[in-house]
């Protein structure tokens, strides 16, 4: 069985890789890349390098070659990213891919997060084009908050909107590793997987977490989305980054990150990383 990962050097894909080379040979693993040198550490692991961007249907075909099973990892550049997951779901159907994995968002179909329109634009897409596919909507990830930790350093403080809302953030690798497992197995999987951390924490936790690893006190400040936008432009943001931010908090505010069923532990067959540990590895 011949898996491909898409996006395959970035800080997803490179784990992914790295997690299948655990429970398959480098032979049966295909990396696909923008840019061959920076996939040179996976080729030197035997794994083979197919270069296709998210914007070249033809490229994306001939990459997809002979392959059995895909993981399609959400690109980054918004506003294209509908297009982009098209053409590579595409390509699969044409080579006649037996299986399409896909890391959505969580709880895509309800949420209001500013990154789920396109992510559930793609759900809808594969919902209706044919091929056997499986919904990985991850949850936040650990690493989410390398910004947050400087200026926590920086300014002792945590800006945020979000209240009371929880967050069941996991380390990156965790969803690398459930990514792994759904691709390598050849019993029935769920269609859709609500991905996330054992624990849900708060921003009071998060500050905590932050106080333990920077060993400086580190306190929260509440303030309103209007308020957060504006605090954020006037530290050089730009007011659609501002925004887009502030809207976060906000659907953390409603719970929108906050469910944390045990899935991701069940999937990977051991606790999930605790936002504590991350954080000190980033430190």
């Amino acid at each position: 069985m011949t898996i491909a990962v898409t996006a395959a050097t970035g800080q997803l894909g490179t784990l992914v890789v790295d997690a299948l080379l655990e429970r398959t040979t480098p032979d049966q693993v295909v990396a696909v890349v923008r840019d061959a040198a920076k996939a040179e550490p996976l080729a030197a692991k035997g794994v083979a390098v197919r270069v296709a961007s998210y914007d070249d249907p033809a490229a994306l075909k001939d990459a997809l070659a002979g392959v059995d099973r895909v993981l399609l990892i959400s690109g980054s550049e918004f506003g294209q990213r509908g297009v982009q997951h098209r053409n590579v779901i595409d390509a699969a159907i044409a080579n006649d891919v037996s299986r399409l994995v896909y890391t959505s968002a969580p709880q895509a179909d309800t949420s209001t997060l500013p990154v789920v329109p396109e992510h559930l634009a793609t759900e809808q897409y594969l919902a209706t084009a044919g091929i056997d596919h499986v919904l990985l909507r991850n949850n936040w990830y650990n690493e989410n908050y390398v910004q947050t930790l400087e200026t926590a350093r920086q300014t002792g403080s945590v800006l945020t909107s979000a209240a009371d809302g929880l967050v069941a953030s996991a380390a990156r690798a965790d969803y690398a590793e459930a990514a792994a497992v759904v691709l390598t197995t050849e019993e029935p999987v769920k269609p859709v997987h609500e991905l996330a951390g054992d624990v849900a924490w708060s921003q009071d936790e998060l500050a905590a977490a932050l106080s333990e690893v920077l060993g400086t006190t580190i306190t929260v400040s509440q303030v309103t989305t209007e308020q957060q936008a504006a605090i954020l432009v006037e530290a050089g943001l730009d007011e659609g980054t501002a925004g887009f931010v502030a809207a976060i908090d906000s659907a953390t505010a409603k719970g929108e990150l906050a469910l944390a069923n045990g899935d991701l532990r069940a999937l990977i067959g051991r606790p999930t990383t605790p936002l504590v540990e991350s954080l000190r590895a980033l430190v």
